[in-house]
C-alpha cells in the first residue's frame, strides 16, 4: 500500500530523542522552550506555545480570546472538525462561511455577505477561524480587512501549513492573525509524534495560554495576586487543562524542523508532477495563487461534477484495492451526525458539500519516489476509464 501520507523519522530524529530519554527532563524541561522559541523564529511571531496537539492548540487559543457562552465561533465545513468543536468545548456556539470554487478556502465574499446580515441580527462572530486546506494559504489579508470592519477576532487553523508563505509573510507569522495553529501530527510537514503550536504576537495571549495549557496555573511572581507570597508560591488564575507537549516530543519536532524547507520543496516538487501527469484526465487540480508558497500538505484532487457520487465511490475503491492508499480530506463538518442534531444539514453549504461529494486525496509525502508517484498516475488514469 502506498499511503497518502507517512513521516519521515531520520536517525538524527531518534539520537535526538534519545539525549532527552538519558537527560534529566523528559517534560517540563528545557527542550519545549528551545522548540517553540526555533518555531517562532522560523515563522516570525514573538511567542509560541507547545501542546500535545493541535487540537489542544485550538481549544487553549479560543479560551485565551474569552470564547464563552453566548459568543460565535465561525468557521469552513471542509476541514477536520476540531476547527469547530473548539468552540463547543468553550461553550460557544458554531456556524459555518462556505468556501471559494476554486481555492477551496474560506470565501471572503461569503464571509463578507454573512457579517452584513450578521450585524443586523445582532450576533456577529466573536472568532473566526479560516482554514489553510492542504496547506494552501487562504485570503487571510481580505478576512483581516474584514476583521477590522467588524470586530472579530481571527485564528488561523494552519495545521496544514507549516513552511508555506503568502506575500512574503510566513504562515505563523500572526501578520493577518491574533493566533495561527500548526500541527505537527505524524502525517503533516514535520512531526513530534503528536502535538501542536499556537503562535501570536499579543504577550498576554501568549501567557494566557501557556497557562491554559498548565491546569491555568502561574508560577511568575510578577502575575501573583498574593503580593505576600513566599518562595515556592504558585497560584491557579484560570480553569486551565494538561495540554503540555513533552521534551521527547518537542525535541524531535525541533530536529525536524531543521528539514522543514527540504520537506516544502519536496511536496511542490510532487505536485508539479501530479499536475503535470493528469492535467489531461477529467479531474480538477488544486491550484496555488500568485505570490504564495503552498505547503502541499496535500494533494487533492475532484472528479468532474457530472462524475460524482458513485463514480467517486468507484475511482475511490478500485484505487484502495490496488494499493493506492487514497483517502477523503475532509467530509464536510455540518453534514456529520453530531453536528446534524445541532440543527445543520444538506444544502446550506452548497460549495463544501460539492467538494465533499467529489474530492479525492492522492499520495503525497516526502519519501514518496517517482516511481511510486508514476504508479499513482497509472492507476488513477486506470480508475477514471474504468469507472467509464
Amino acid at each position: 500500500m502506498i499511503p497518502y501520507g507517512r513521516q519521515d523519522v531520520t536517525d538524527a530524529d531518534i539520537e535526538a530523542a534519545v539525549r532527552v530519554l538519558r537527560s534529566d527532563f523528559l517534560t517540563q524541561g528545557p527542550t519545549v522552550p528551545l522548540f517553540e522559541q526555533a518555531v517562532a523564529a522560523r515563522v516570525g511571531s514573538r511567542y509560541a506555545v507547545a501542546v500535545n496537539s493541535a487540537t489542544s492548540a485550538l481549544h487553549i487559543a479560543c479560551a485565551a480570546l474569552d470564547l464563552g457562552p453566548g459568543d460565535w465561533l465561525w468557521t469552513v465545513p471542509t476541514t477536520f472538525v476540531a476547527s469547530a468543536n473548539c468552540a463547543l468545548y468553550c461553550g460557544a456556539r458554531v456556524d459555518f462561511v462556505d468556501i471559494d470554487p476554486l481555492t477551496w478556502n474560506m470565501s471572503p465574499a461569503r464571509l463578507r455577505d454573512k457579517l452584513v446580515a450578521a450585524q443586523k441580527a445582532g450576533r456577529l462572530p466573536k472568532i473566526v477561524v479560516p482554514v489553510h486546506l492542504a496547506g494552501h494559504p487562504s485570503d487571510q489579508e481580505k478576512i483581516w480587512d474584514l476583521a477590522a470592519e467588524f470586530g472579530f477576532k481571527i485564528v488561523e487553523d494552519a495545521s496544514h501549513a507549516i513552511g508555506a508563505s503568502r506575500n512574503g509573510a510566513a504562515i505563523g507569522s500572526c501578520r493577518w492573525s491574533h493566533i495561527t495553529v500548526f500541527s505537527f501530527h505524524p502525517v503533516k510537514i514535520i512531526t513530534s509524534g503528536e502535538g501542536g503550536m499556537a503562535l501570536t504576537n499579543d504577550g498576554e495571549l501568549a501567557v494566557r495560554m501557556e497557562m491554559l495549557r498548565t491546569h491555568g496555573i502561574t508560577r511568575d511572581p510578577a502575575r501573583f495576586r498574593d503580593n505576600a507570597a513566599p518562595s515556592w508560591h504558585y497560584e491557579q488564575q484560570l480553569l486551565g487543562f494538561n495540554y503540555r507537549m513533552t521534551d521527547i516530543q518537542a525535541a524531535i519536532g525541533l530536529s525536524q524542523l531543521q528539514r522543514l524547507s527540504g520537506y516544502v520543496e519536496r511536496r511542490n516538487a510532487l505536485a508539479r508532477r501530479y499536475a503535470s501527469g493528469l492535467h489531461d484526465l477529467p479531474l480538477q487540480l488544486p491550484i496555488v495563487q500568485p505570490q504564495t508558497l503552498s505547503a502541499f500538505h496535500l494533494y487533492v484532487v475532484r472528479v468532474r461534477p457530472e462524475s460524482a457520487g458513485a463514480k467517486r465511490a468507484r475511482i475511490f475503491d478500485e484505487l484502495r484495492g490496488c494499493g493506492i492508499g487514497v483517502n477523503v480530506h475532509y467530509m464536510p463538518v455540518h453534514l456529520h451526525p453530531f453536528y446534524k442534531n445541532l440543527g445543520f444539514g444538506s444544502g446550506q453549504y452548497p460549495e463544501s458539500e460539492a467538494y465533499g461529494q467529489t474530492a479525492i486525496t492522492l499520495p503525497l509525502y516526502p519519501r514518496l519516489t517517482e516511481e511510486m508517484q508514476d504508479q499513482v498516475l497509472v492507476s488513477v488514469t486506470r480508475a477514471l476509464e474504468n469507472a467509464g
